[in-house]
């Protein structure tokens, strides 16, 4: 949206105070990210009332599943935008800031945008990395989730397309790729292929420029071998895969509508262990499901406890309308929630805490991302085995770096989430 208003002639500034026209981009997917969506339309609704700001712009998932439903309630709000109006960003902000009333406050269409290599892109993260979306919407229907409402059905962006864009950040110098979907693990099925994921993945890894590139979002029921052998083969590819598992016990994944048991969960990762070693594994949970009873919740401490896993998201079941887990008995008490998140998490520091010891002594490629602030150690970066916001950091003792860099060092410490690591001599 950023690039198509900077065509359209806008310029974007980096504080909403020094904006005209301010645009909150939204998420629907649990009630926490709705209520944070929600706060920050009336912080900046504030900003319309006593600032610069003559129009506030809403986006994304939020009007796209709400409608009009938030004009009525928000009336502070000049234009919402569904999903599927990316395209057409500048042109209504033109014709909102043309007008002193709008003719129509709500655009909201089939939710079926799909970014193309000929769509620009500004990018908002640090310019030695780029999320790169293969795919967008999601065809799985987990009794939980709003995504397919708000995103549409899973449809894959075309091969070719997909490495013209990454040719592109490649020049730019983007460094690190991120493969991003709602689920990668299905890409391409849509399009015919019967294998698309892996191939794509070594067709990137032949782009020059390209380092690293990292696998987020897969689907346990449908990784496979192929593509655990072509993360081991391709060096570019980094040892790490992201797994949302959601939960071990059969009745709640069978509750959740989710494909595949236990038993294929356990099979999955032993096999990614098995076929890549030394590989890095996140994933994420939902405590508190609808009929989720104290053994079923053991049940899942006790697989977190032997599968070990590097990383660990733990998210509190969040009832949201219009899914089929809302009506479906035995829904667990917000405290209950709260008690059980805290319990994994704990758990979890003591597992990640024996896995960075595990570390201290082996070397490892970091990518230099800011300065540091902690004595003795000059740079914050991150290594191969850590996901940007979402992992732990490492702490980098070394000489003069840019910002970008990728320098290999050797790991001297570690504490529950973060490693600390120094530049070897032969450097990287």
């Amino acid at each position: 949206m950023t690039a198509v208003l900077v065509e359209g002639g806008f310029e974007i500034v980096s504080l909403p105070q020094d904006a005209d026209t301010i645009i909150i981009n939204t998420c629907t997917f649990i009630l926490p990210a709705k209520e944070e969506s929600i706060d920050e339309i009336f912080r900046m609704a504030e900003l319309k009332r006593e600032g610069r700001c003559r129009h506030l712009v809403v986006t994304g998932c939020l009007p796209q599943r709400y409608g009009a439903i938030l004009g009525e309630e928000i009336p502070e709000v000049d234009l919402f935008l569904g999903t599927g109006e990316i395209p057409r960003i500048a042109d209504l902000v033109a014709s909102l800031q043309r007008k002193k009333q709008p003719e129509q406050r709500s655009f909201i269409g089939k939710p079926d945008f799909l970014m193309n290599s000929s769509h620009s892109r500004l990018l908002s993260t640090p310019p030695y990395t780029a999320y790169l979306k293969i795919a967008e919407g999601c065809s799985n229907h987990c009794s939980y989730c709003v995504i397919p409402l708000v995103r549409g059905k899973f449809r894959s962006r075309q091969m070719d397309d997909i490495l013209r864009e990454t040719e592109t950040l490649a020049q730019r110098g983007v460094k690190e790729i991120i493969i991003a979907a709602q689920e990668t693990t299905l890409y391409g099925r849509d399009l015919g292929y019967t294998s698309g994921l892996s191939p794509l993945l070594r067709e990137i890894a032949l782009i020059e420029g390209i380092r690293w590139i990292r696998l987020l979002y897969t689907y346990p029921a449908n990784l496979d071998d192929e593509l655990f052998r072509t993360i081991h083969d391709v060096e570019k590819i980094c040892n790490y895969i992201d797994i949302p598992v959601q939960h071990i016990d059969d009745g709640i994944l069978s509750s959740m509508n989710r494909k595949g048991d236990s038993g294929l969960i356990k099979n999955v990762i032993a096999d990614a262990r098995k076929i890549i070693p030394g590989v890095a594994l996140r994933t994420s949970l939902i405590v508190g499901f609808p009929g989720e009873t104290q053994e079923r919740f053991d049940r899942l401490l006790a697989f977190i406890r032997e599968t070990r896993f590097d990383h660990v998201g733990v998210f509190e079941y969040s009832r949201e309308e219009g899914t089929k887990a809302d009506a479906l008995p035995g829904h667990i008490p917000e405290s209950v929630k709260e008690l059980r998140r805290g319990i994994i998490m704990e758990e979890q520091a003591l597992i990640s805490r024996e896995i960075n010891q595990s570390l201290i002594g082996s070397l490892t490629e970091i990518v230099i991302e800011e300065k540091s602030d902690l004595p003795g150690y000059d740079y914050i970066g991150r290594s191969r085995r850590q996901a940007p916001d979402i992992d732990g950091i490492t702490y980098v003792k070394a000489e003069e770096k840019a910002i970008g860099d990728i320098v290999e060092c050797r790991v001297v410490s570690a504490d529950d989430y973060d490693l600390f690591a120094e530049e070897t001599a032969a450097g990287c």
